[in-house]
């Protein structure tokens, strides 16, 4: 399954966006880099990432989170993580990024 990002401005400055099927190396998840810069241009400082539909992510796609965290936080943003979990948790977690991204069980509890 190619990889689908939708995203939605739930607050101003506030927008989730919902990443679903695989982020791995590849131009499909370029496209995370490229709308986390549109947002930051745009003055959108809140970015959640919904994970609940990502089904498989390698070491590329951990890299693009990463590199977003640096880009918002430099921009003085604040990047959450909604929806990991299982398997994709444990690969945050075994990389103690999960001590990094602040992440939250729903969407709903990171938009609050």
């Amino acid at each position: 399954m190619p990889l689908e990002i939708a995203q939605n401005e739930v607050a101003p400055g506030k927008v989730v966006i919902a990443l679903t099927g695989k982020i791995m190396m590849g131009t499909d998840s370029e496209r995370i880099m490229t709308q986390v810069e549109d947002l930051l241009r745009n003055g959108k400082r809140t970015i959640i990432f919904d994970l609940g539909g990502v089904t498989h992510i390698d070491s590329t796609g951990i890299g693009r989170f990463i590199s977003s965290y640096n880009k918002i936080t430099a921009a003085g943003g604040e990047m959450c993580m909604a929806g990991a979990k299982g398997h994709l948790f444990d690969i945050f977690h075994v990389s103690m990024l999960d001590t990094v991204f602040r992440f939250y069980p729903t969407v709903e509890a990171a938009c609050q």
